[in-house]
């Protein structure tokens, strides 16, 4: 028989130490030869991220580069692509590019060079004017700086090739590319204090080192009329490049451009244009064909679809698989990537043709395809994998993704094409969870439509209580958290993740909510948050939360709700602006609209006029949402967790927003991280942070719990 126990206290294997180690996804995932790299988070290790290779003989993925070595760019702070490799000629072995994170140089590495130690020299003390530059950098990744100078060009050492600036946040790089003698990037530099004070254009980093020391080495590629842009994309002859970019008050799911430029000879652009794109378009993607076919992801459609598109822009695009469905999404971070062409011939095709292209495709999470551009026809891979990230990577006719189920977290996947057989080839889950986990302990989510105000949808996914050894008594009913996901312009796929776990597999219920404004629904349904970020995001929070409590899923008088970024704003809000929950779980939060504005990195400090209005709006739609003054509406207890280290919601907000609440005997507990940016990186952060959330509502449930520390919380 069963052992029955009270929601909330049911015991369980799955604590906040082993969330944490397993917490993270691999990323950028990209071939180098014919092996397959990527990035690979390390909790355990101050939060770093490493780089991993896997050999073409096969044999288990190696970590390239030892701690604290850290491949991490801060571009608009946010990062992206870090890294970037190729095939050496003569056996020589791969050469990759990366940046670092503490002091954001970017570095050329020679893994297999002959005479190198098997292990790159570990970073050592910061070098002499760096501090300023990297201060904030190295904080908030738990790792010492750069080496003290050019580090020894000898093989099997990494070696800089940028210099370190003293001004504002100094050099940063993201999203390169190998191009000759030269690296092909992204360079954001600071030219003030000020997070506004940056310029960001396409530069040429050379590869011997001459820049090193030198920022006049650094060649630049294009003005810096556009503030934002990704990295350069070239032909396979060379002689055009392709890259997108956008300016402010747009972010880039709103608007971007594509442009093209002839390469010269001596590598100048020469001729630029723009080929597609538009202030009500969004291009999330662009990449080139094995044939020279120039390939983008667009929302003209009002959904984002895979075209071919013109490089003289004068051809209208063709759409190569028109449905309402996401072929992109928002490009948070530079060098994202939602599709991939093959070499070849398409199938049942004769001739030359431009080859398959890998597609990532679905509402609300993304499967692999291989869309056929010729004919648009589509085939999904077989498998258990149910959600993929924006991360494509294409050598002969294998393609590598990442990828996870309800039953299994992100590893690195490995199509075959040519006979149809999909294989994990890196970050296996059950290898990185070994015998430390039952998947009897694992949720089932349920996804699921709710109707909002004037009969909206609005999509969630439902994780009951759920222990393969305990049930609850028949007439009690399950406390639930609300999640709303960061963002705002985001969404959250039914996948595996042991952060739920953690509180489904001791009997509390969570629901994920893809609230108005999500992505991976169509443009229409993102732009619901329009002007109305503290209104659509709340009601639909509350209208799934009141749907459960009505159906008799969840206990009415045991609701909570919990966010991060912007979700925290939404978990404040809905706070400040209901008495439907009993507690909630604010993370490194937005409070205050205009402080916001003021006080954010460069990529988001315009973003509050689409979420809430243009500037002279803002200070009534301040007043009128912003959980800092709607702080005289919170009366339920809450705990707030924020990095010291944040650059995009600095922790001057949560505060002012605490200062306001001094004198209302409001039950609450603040948590600080020194250290700690946006979104936790260190497993001892995310023990403590798991662990408080618990302990609120132990507190605030009433729940029988003395494994967990407590939580006091003061008024």
């Amino acid at each position: 028989m069963v052992p029955t126990g009270p929601y909330g206290t049911w015991p369980s294997p799955i604590d906040a130490a082993l969330a944490a180690s397993l917490d993270g996804r691999p990323e950028y995932v990209g071939t180098v030869g014919a092996e397959v790299w990527w990035t690979e988070p390390r909790p355990a290790e101050g939060g770093r991220r490493t780089l991993v290779r896997r050999r073409a003989e096969g044999g288990p993925p190696e970590s390239v580069l030892p701690a604290p070595w850290n491949v991490r760019s801060r571009v608009t702070e946010y990062g992206g692509r870090p890294w970037a490799g190729v095939e050496r000629s003569g056996g020589q072995g791969p050469l990759v590019v990366f940046v670092h994170g503490a002091d954001q140089r970017l570095y050329a590495y020679e893994p297999d060079a002959a005479d190198g130690p098997g292990a790159p020299d570990a970073p050592g003390a910061p070098a002499a004017g760096a501090a300023g530059a990297s201060a904030a950098g190295a904080s908030a990744e738990g790792a010492v700086a750069a080496p003290s100078g050019p580090v020894p060009s000898g093989a099997g050492r990494p070696r800089p090739l940028t210099p370190v600036s003293r001004t504002g946040g100094g050099l940063r790089w993201v999203d390169p590319v190998v191009h000759g003698t030269e690296v092909w990037c992204v360079l954001e530099e600071f030219t003030g204090p000020a997070p506004t004070d940056v310029r960001r254009v396409l530069a040429a980093v050379p590869l011997d080192g001459s820049a090193a020391d030198d920022r006049d080495a650094v060649r630049e590629l294009t003005d810096d009329r556009h503030r934002f842009t990704t990295g350069p994309r070239l032909s396979p002859d060379g002689k055009h490049a392709a890259w997108l970019v956008w300016d402010h008050p747009r972010m880039p799911w709103d608007g971007t451009e594509l442009k093209v430029a002839d390469v010269s000879p001596d590598g100048r652009f020469e001729e630029v244009r723009t080929v597609l794109g538009g202030p009500e378009e969004s291009v999330a993607q662009t990449e080139w064909a094995a044939d020279g076919t120039l390939l983008a992801v667009s929302d003209r459609s009002g959904w984002w679809n895979p075209y071919r598109v013109d490089p003289e822009g004068v051809a209208a695009p063709v759409n190569l698989c028109p449905r309402e469905e996401e072929f992109g999404g928002p490009l948070w971070k530079t060098g994202l990537g939602w599709l991939a062409p093959l070499p070849g011939v398409p199938a049942g095709g004769a001739g030359v043709g431009s080859g398959p292209v890998a597609v990532l495709h679905g509402l609300g999470a993304s499967v692999l395809g291989i869309l056929d551009p010729d004919t648009g026809d589509l085939v999904d891979v077989s498998g258990p994998w149910t959600a993929w990230q924006p991360t494509l990577a294409a050598h002969g006719s294998r393609v590598y993704g990442v990828a996870a189920s309800p039953r299994s977290g992100y590893e690195v996947v490995e199509l075959d094409t040519a006979t149809g057989r999909a294989r994990v080839v890196g970050a296996p889950w059950s290898g990185r969870a070994g015998d430390r986990v039952d998947p009897a302990y694992y949720p089932e989510p349920q996804s699921r439509t709710f109707l909002g105000p004037d009969d909206r949808e609005i999509h969630a996914h439902v994780y009951p209580p759920h222990h393969p050894a305990r049930r609850a008594p028949a007439e009690e009913l399950p406390p639930y958290v609300v999640w709303a996901h960061g963002g705002p312009t985001d969404h959250v796929p039914p996948v595996l993740d042991l952060d739920i776990a953690y509180f489904t597999s001791r009997g509390i219920g969570v629901v994920e909510v893809n609230y108005g404004g999500s992505t991976g629904y169509g443009r229409a349904y993102r732009e619901r948050l329009r002007e109305q970020w503290g209104v659509v995001d709340v009601e639909d929070c509350a209208a799934v939360a009141r749907a459960l409590a009505a159906e008799g899923t969840a206990d009415p008088a045991r609701l909570a709700i919990r966010g991060g970024s912007a979700g925290g704003w939404t978990a404040a809000a809905s706070l400040a602006a209901t008495d439907l929950y009993a507690c909630g779980t604010i993370i490194y939060p937005v409070l205050d609209l205009q402080g916001f504005a003021a006080e954010t990195h460069d990529l988001e400090s315009r973003y509050a006029e689409a979420l809430a209005g243009p500037p002279e709006a803002l200070p009534v739609r301040c007043r009128e949402r912003s959980p800092l003054s709607r702080a005289h509406g919170v009366t339920a207890p809450f705990v707030l967790l924020q990095g010291l280290d944040d650059a995009v919601c600095p922790p001057a907000q949560a505060e002012r927003f605490l200062a306001a609440l001094r004198g209302r005997s409001v039950p609450h507990a603040y948590v600080a991280f020194e250290g700690e940016g946006h979104g936790f990186r260190r497993a001892e952060t995310m023990v403590r942070a798991l662990e408080a959330e618990l302990g609120l509502y132990v507190e605030v449930f009433g729940l029988d719990r003395p494994d967990v520390p407590r939580l006091r919380l003061q008024a």
